[in-house]
């Protein structure tokens, strides 16, 4: 049986209007209720602030040191944090979005002037918010076309994971570049970058078994978004992983 969970975080949103980033979160929660924060962000002009932070401070402050340094002291391991730091941000930037633009042909802005985390009581990253909550969608969206407020259309699906590409690359090659560095190197930035694709085949792979959605059309945006990240010459591809009798390549 199903446990659904009433997260205090969500519960004491404040929504002055209901948007279509309102809507898609929702539909994305429910697909894994037990768990709410892991699909969907929030929207920053909702919550109360307190533990969130602008992705961006991982660049200019020493917020970055201070997780890289408690992880160490867990662990004694600098490569298994770094690893685990890289999957993180890769989450918090792409492994949030695919399931979206997979099961609705929509995403919200992953570039990093946008994206906002929240963090628990030990301080590790728990769930994602967006400053600007509009949403870009294909040509077809019943709301984009009717000029519904906080969707716009984009050309066509090559255009949407595009975008979505070119704007997760500007959020995390700065991230990676400096989590290479405070690491003092414990792990490549391409193996980063595989790490990437890696979010992008699990969350192409997970939506259909959690939505009952298209495998095929899952697969296709998912595997789009890998190509645009190949073709601004990122080490996303890797082996091939199987989903069922289809593959997608990472």
């Amino acid at each position: 049986m199903t446990v659904v969970v009433e997260d205090p975080l969500i519960a004491s949103m404040s929504i002055g209007q209901t948007l279509p980033i309102h809507e898609s979160s929702r539909r994305l929660r429910e697909m894994y209720r037990e768990c709410p924060r892991v699909y969907g962000v929030a929207v920053m002009g909702d919550l109360s602030r307190r533990r969130w932070w602008p992705l961006t401070e991982v660049l200019t402050t020493d917020r970055l040191d201070r997780m890289f340094d408690a992880g160490v002291a867990e662990t004694d391991s600098r490569t298994a944090v770094t690893q685990q730091l890289a999957a993180t941000f890769a989450h918090v930037v792409v492994g949030r979005v695919i399931p979206l633009l997979a099961l609705e042909g929509r995403a919200w802005d992953t570039g990093p002037e946008n994206l906002w985390v929240h963090v628990d009581s030990e301080g590790a990253i728990d769930w994602v918010g967006v400053v600007d909550p509009t949403l870009r969608a294909l040509p077809d969206d019943s709301l984009a076309s009717t000029g519904q407020s906080g969707i716009v259309a984009l050309p066509s699906e090559a255009a949407l994971t595009t975008w979505v590409a070119h704007r997760s690359h500007r959020a995390l090659g700065p991230l990676f570049t400096r989590l290479a560095a405070v690491s003092g190197g414990a792990m490549p930035v391409s193996a980063m970058w595989h790490i990437v694709g890696g979010a992008v085949v699990n969350a192409a792979t997970q939506v259909p078994l959690l939505a009952g959605s298209s495998e095929i059309v899952s697969m296709r945006r998912g595997q789009a978004v890998l190509d645009a990240f190949v073709s601004f010459g990122l080490p996303v591809r890797g082996v091939a992983r199987s989903a069922g009798t289809k593959v997608l390549l990472n």
